[in-house]
C-alpha cells in the first residue's frame, strides 16, 4: 500500500496533524513554565559573581600597588634622613662659613624631601585603609551573591534532574510531529510561535472568540473553520485558528 505524502493530505489532517504538535510543544512550555526565570537567573548570578571576583582581583592589584608606592617613599625617606645625618657630619668639618650655607641647604632640602615623603605615606596609608574597606564591602556582597548562586543552582539543578526524562521525551514526540506537519504549515507555526511568549500559535475558537487574542471571530468565519477547507488565520493576532470539537479530539 502506498504510503500517503503530506501533499496529499486533507485540509483536516494537516490541522490534525499542527495540532498534535502543537499539544506537544505546550507540554515543553509547560517544564519551561516550572523552570520559571531560574536560568536566566542562574546566569546573571554566575557573572555577577565573576565580576565581583575579578573586582576583588582588580582591588587587590591596587592595595599592591600602594603598598609598594609607600615601601618606596619610606626608602627615600630613610635615604633624606641617611643624608641629612651625613651632612651634619661634615658640617663640623668646614673651614669655611660657604661650605656651611651649602651643607645647610642640602640638610634644608633632604628635610623637605623627609616632609614630603610623610605627607605621601600618610595619604597613602589613608587611601590603602579606604581600599581595604571597599575590598571588605566587595568580599561580604560577593558572599551574599555566591550563597544566593549556589541556592538558585541547586534548585535548577534538581528541576533538571526531576524533567530531563520528560524533556527527552516531549522533544522526541515533538520532533516525530514535525515529519507529519505540511512544510509550509510548519513554518507558519514556528514563525507564529516565536512571536509569542507562551508558544501558542495554533489556538481553538472559545465562546465565539481567538482562544489566543480573546478577540470575536466572526459567524461566518467560524462556519469557514468548522468547514475545515482551508487554514484560518485570526486577523488580530495571525495564530492559527481551530474549531474547539478538533482541537479537543485531537490526542498526543
Amino acid at each position: 500500500m502506498a504510503t500517503k505524502s503530506k501533499k496529499d493530505f486533507s485540509i483536516e489532517e494537516k490541522l490534525t496533524a499542527v495540532i498534535t504538535l502543537q499539544k506537544i510543544d505546550s507540554k515543553m512550555d509547560e517544564i519551561g513554565i516550572l523552570k520559571g526565570e531560574l536560568p536566566m537567573e542562574v546566569n546573571d548570578l554566575e557573572d555577577e559573581v565573576e565580576g565581583l571576583k575579578t573586582r576583588i582581583s582588580n582591588i587587590d592589584a591596587k592595595i599592591n600597588s600602594i603598598k609598594e608606592f609607600i615601601k618606596k617613599r619610606e626608602e627615600e625617606k630613610k635615604t633624606a634622613k641617611e643624608s641629612i645625618a651625613r651632612y651634619e657630619e661634615q658640617q663640623n668639618e668646614v673651614k669655611n662659613d660657604r661650605e656651611f650655607q651649602a651643607i645647610e641647604k642640602e640638610i634644608e632640602f633632604q628635610n623637605l624631601e623627609v616632609q614630603h615623603a610623610d605627607k605621601d605615606i600618610k595619604e597613602a596609608k589613608a587611601k590603602l585603609s579606604e581600599t581595604n574597606k571597599n575590598k571588605d564591602s566587595v568580599k561580604e556582597l560577593l558572599k551574599f551573591k555566591e550563597d544566593i548562586f549556589k541556592s538558585k543552582a541547586s534548585e535548577l539543578k534538581k528541576i533538571i534532574k526531576e524533567t530531563e526524562k520528560e524533556e527527552k521525551e516531549i522533544n522526541a514526540l515533538s520532533e516525530k510531529a514535525k515529519e507529519k506537519v505540511d512544510e509550509r504549515l510548519l513554518r507558519s507555526y514556528e514563525r507564529i510561535r516565536n512571536n509569542f511568549r507562551n508558544g501558542l500559535a495554533v489556538v481553538p475558537v472559545l465562546r465565539d472568540a481567538c482562544g489566543g487574542c480573546y478577540n470575536n471571530i466572526p459567524p461566518q468565519m467560524q462556519v469557514e473553520i468548522y468547514q475545515h477547507k482551508k487554514i484560518i488565520i485570526c486577523e488580530h493576532c495571525g495564530r492559527i485558528l481551530i474549531d474547539e470539537e478538533l482541537f479537543d479530539a485531537t490526542e498526543i
